[in-house]
């Protein structure tokens, strides 16, 4: 296996689709109760909830949405309309609209997508289900391209809705959950939303300014579960992602498994350049036929994340100034030892002197065969910093080293490593190193079995440490005082994403 010819077949583009199991069937369960959910089994780890601000509803009505409805009634609960759309469209700054439990089928272009108007800073516009009640589901067929089209829209809050395809249609080709394209959309609240077997992307966004999305789950998109085109107003600005499942891209389209898909590798978040900052927090970026997270903003910031069994690159970085925080990162092949390009963690920007700062991360792969991580392989020669403190990298595939080019100033404290089948384990432009001359890389640094509870490929892990463990009470004071469960770290943290005994 040529490693640098992977590489540079990577690095021009001539790549085909990343190789990836077809055999597999995975489900992933329900948050809510809802028709299509209740078809959904199995498990996947979850991280707790953070409470979020609410945005002013201000003075508006509230009206109410019902299958059996009318949109020739008030509006009332008693008498409600029919059509989620004809009632999005009277709705006016500070109004509420609640759609009630069941099925709406959207299949028309003009009648069924819902273009709601723009809120107020005083007063949004809000769509909503019932707090715990089932989700209203917008299942949509007939090609539809979206549920939302939100070009444009400011001031508006989603909560509580289930958007899908509808099963029982003949044609049941359902495109988008949410689409923001052609006019940039700003100060968005999306919450509590279940977004799952859609054709193309979950929610697809080219331009928005102060993005909130949290407690949700985007799942079986057909092109990823966040993307979009080439912004033209700056791209993805002020987004904050929490709480959120992102999982199983590519794994389904237009009622199959996705093995027919036309786009190659969907990742669970992947957007092109943007001007950031991102915040993706308490984020399972799982199983995905691409990457787990592929942001090309500058001001990334990722952290108390858990990024698993994806088929391709685990986190891969672009943008200036991006940090890891508490990330857990393992699976790279998802249960395919085919070997691949990819890798666990890739940076690479064209920015010169631009930093890159991993505090408390936990990297494991199993398959080999390429690098664990590489910086600035297609940029060399672009200076960039690189802050390493308190990680775990375990490599446990045969010739899977680390590359640096020559253009990495790397300052590295607190690193356990385990390459028990990669000798050397780092290199670092024309320099290779081994564990005997890791003095010469840093500080504080070691080699060693990090002794995970269970490490795993293809499944769900559990890489706490457990007792005896030489990455407990190894690493060096940081500003991260908590691990990635929330629990306080010690004066003398120990080494990954995890504090202490599971």
């Amino acid at each position: 296996m040529n490693r640098l010819r992977w590489l540079g077949f990577l690095s021009l583009g001539l790549l085909s689709a990343c190789v990836v199991s077809q055999g597999m069937t995975p489900t992933v369960p329900p948050r809510r109760t809802s028709p299509a959910a209740e078809a959904e089994g199995g498990a996947l780890a979850t991280l707790p909830a953070r409470t979020m601000p609410a945005p002013p509803s201000g003075p508006g009505a509230t009206y109410y949405v019902a299958p059996d409805g009318d949109d020739a009634n008030p509006g009332t609960r008693a008498a409600p309309w029919q059509h989620p759309a004809v009632a999005a469209q009277r709705l006016q700054p500070g109004d509420t609209l609640v759609l009630l439990p069941g099925i709406y089928i959207l299949r028309d272009y003009e009648r069924d997508i819902l273009r709601p108007p723009s809120g107020t800073p005083e007063a949004w516009v809000t769509i909503r289900g019932l707090p715990d009640a089932p989700y209203p589901v917008l299942a949509g067929q007939d090609n539809l391209l979206t549920a939302f089209d939100l070009a444009g829209v400011q001031y508006l809050r989603l909560e509580h809705l289930e958007i899908t395809h509808s099963p029982q249609a003949q044609d049941l080709r359902f495109r988008e959950g949410i689409t923001i394209v052609g006019a940039p959309a700003a100060h968005l609240v999306f919450r509590d939303l279940f977004i799952h077997h859609v054709d193309e992307f979950g929610i697809d966004i080219q331009d928005v300014e102060d993005l909130t999305l949290s407690d949700s789950r985007i799942t079986y998109a057909g092109f990823g579960a966040l993307g979009g085109p080439a912004g033209e107003h700056g791209g993805w600005r002020q987004v904050t992602i929490r709480n959120t499942e992102l999982a199983y891209s590519g794994h389904y389209y237009q009622g199959g498994d996705g093995s027919q898909r036309p786009y190659d590798r969907p990742d669970g978040f992947g957007i092109e350049p943007s001007a950031g900052p991102i915040l993706i927090e308490g984020v399972v970026a799982a199983h995905n036929y691409g990457d787990g997270l592929d942001s090309k903003a500058a001001h990334t910031t990722i952290r108390n994340t858990i990024v698993a069994n994806n088929s391709c690159d685990g986190v891969k970085l672009w943008g200036a100034e991006s940090r890891l925080e508490n990330v857990l990162i393992y699976g790279r092949g998802d249960g395919d030892a085919t070997p691949t390009p990819w890798a666990a963690i890739v940076v690479d920007t064209e920015t010169p002197h631009a930093t890159f700062t991993f505090h408390h991360v936990t990297v494991d792969d199993a398959v080999g065969q390429n690098y664990l991580l590489y910086v600035q392989y297609d940029h060399p020669d672009v200076p960039v910093r690189l802050v390493w403190r308190n990680l775990i990298l375990s490599s446990r595939g045969p010739d899977a080293p680390i590359f640096l080019a020559a253009g990495v100033d790397l300052d590295a404290q607190g690193v356990l490593f385990y390459f028990p089948q990669s000798d050397p384990l780092l290199h670092h432009g024309e320099q290779a190193f081994t564990c005997a001359s890791l003095g010469a890389v840093g500080s504080h640094l070691q080699c060693g079995d990090p002794r995970f509870v269970q490490p795993a490929w293809g499944r769900e892990g559990d890489y706490h440490l457990q007792a005896g463990s030489p990455a407990r009470d190894a690493g060096v004071a940081t500003e991260v005082t908590y691990d990635l469960e929330g629990h306080l770290r010690g004066a003398l943290p120990d080494l990954g994403a995890y504090e202490g005994s599971p």
